[in-house]
């Protein structure tokens, strides 16, 4: 007989911000982290027969017929660590998360020392992108022993942890993962390969992280996260005709891979391909319709090879299914603005702005829209924003001098000519005769 169980909690710890080997969005299965799914042990004596028999039909998979015995049992004992992670265990498995997660709760308050309840709790917090709980819930968990005394439930737990750990610490996701392979020894797997390789990738190490891929690799050619790892590499060491042949081998094995098609499609354009780039990603949005980071990506491309009415539309549906990604705002707040539709771009930008304070490309955009507009109070306010996040470029320069220029303001206008001419070294020669023209007319020039 078994009792506590955890289920294969799988999650993805896919960001824009945090995936570094794959574009913004994309997901790599090969980067899920599972719990064990045996916490086993036979029922300990002395168990009431009502909560033994709840715990077979949990075991059997009978989920809706445990959760009655269970609610019955829990009226007659409220405090049952054991019956209430088990519980917690049928709602996590029956999709009730917010149930599950009170339940969870309620067992570590009657027994802060029960392993299952803090490693389940974890791994849900995790599950649904609660990072910053889940990390405590699991370093308790990796503190305390499973009811079955299995170690491989524990490895488990840390496994878990150095993934959680991989972006914001990977110098603890390095010692958390050899915990986990300590715990369980033998048990290394093509998955833990690829996390030693974004470990390493992650503190530094791109030797390490190529010897972790390709080892990887050697045990599953079909590892879609070790690829994407090496080719990863290999497109920062500008070998893109290296990293080509990796990429279309896994995508003959997971065509609708988004992570991968995008990084051939880097590959491709790296190569001078852009025709090939964008009919691939093309390919995968015909499969990917409704899916919001292919729809950004082959947007992207568009707006790289000069086509900005048709990244337009696609950006439009991208922002409308995710309204307050940044990321999505701004390239279409661009777009607009390529397409010259600049009173449109303006409130696009402005909420790509409110989403990501720091977004400075969002701040250049809405300047120049506004330029464009002949609102030259409203650019100086969005480039003394954009100031205090980056540095000024020629073209932030430009903008400066026109605009106090535009509004008398010839002391300030002539410093940012100076400054853009000084910055610009021949490089915008239009832009150039224009401030040495206006330079004259405020008097200074030379």
């Amino acid at each position: 007989m078994k009792w506590l169980y955890l289920s294969i909690l799988c999650f993805s710890m896919g960001s824009r911000a945090q995936q570094a080997p794959l574009p913004a969005g994309s997901h790599d299965p090969d980067e899920a982290v599972t719990s064990s799914p045996a916490l086993a042990s036979g029922k300990p004596a002395g168990i009431a027969p009502a909560l033994a028999a709840a715990e077979d039909k949990i075991e059997a998979h009978d989920f809706d017929g445990a959760r009655p015995s269970l609610l019955a049992y829990l009226q007659q004992h409220p405090a049952d660590a054991r019956a209430l992670f088990d519980l917690g265990f049928v709602e996590d498995s029956t999709g009730q998360q917010d149930a599950a997660e009170r339940d969870y709760g309620k067992a570590i308050a009657a027994d802060p020392k029960q392993f299952e309840s803090h490693a389940a709790l974890g791994l849900l917090y995790a599950q649904t992108g609660r990072v910053d709980k889940a990390l405590p819930e699991l370093q308790t968990a990796s503190q305390l022993e499973p009811a079955s005394h299995d170690q491989a439930a524990k490895a488990q737990v840390w496994r878990s942890l150095a993934q959680l750990q991989l972006h914001s610490d990977p110098a603890a996701a390095k010692q958390s993962l050899l915990k986990a392979l300590q715990l369980a020894p033998g048990s290394e797997t093509p998955a833990d390969l690829v996390l030693t390789g974004q470990i390493a990738e992650a503190n530094g190490d791109p030797e390490d992280a190529a010897i972790a891929y390709k080892r990887a690799l050697a045990a599953d050619p079909a590892s879609a996260g070790a690829t994407s790892g090496l080719a990863h590499l290999l497109l920062k060491e500008k070998k893109p005709e290296e990293a080509e042949p990796l990429l279309r081998a896994a995508l003959a094995k997971h065509p609708e891979d988004a992570g991968l098609t995008a990084q051939l499609a880097t590959v491709l354009s790296a190569e001078g391909n852009q025709a090939e780039a964008t009919a691939t990603l093309e390919k995968l949005h015909q499969l990917q319709p409704a899916n919001v980071e292919v729809s950004g990506m082959l947007a992207d491309a568009y707006l790289r090879n000069g086509a900005p009415e048709k990244a337009a539309p696609l950006l439009a549906d991208a922002v409308r299914a995710a309204p307050n990604d940044p990321g999505l705002l701004t390239d279409y707040g661009q777009s607009l603005i390529y397409t010259k539709e600049f009173a449109s771009a303006v409130p696009v930008l402005e909420r790509a702005t409110a989403a990501d304070p720091r977004n400075e490309e969002a701040w250049g955009g809405l300047a120049f829209a506004h330029s464009q507009l002949h609102q030259d109070a409203e650019v100086l306010k969005d480039l003394s924003a954009r100031q205090k996040i980056a540095a000024d470029t020629p073209e932030t320069l430009f903008l400066w001098a026109t605009s106090y220029d535009n509004l008398h303001q010839k002391e300030q206008a002539a410093g940012y000519y100076e400054r853009f001419l000084a910055a610009a070294q021949g490089k915008y020669p239009n832009e150039e005769w224009q401030a040495k023209h206006r330079l004259v007319a405020l008097g200074h020039g030379h």
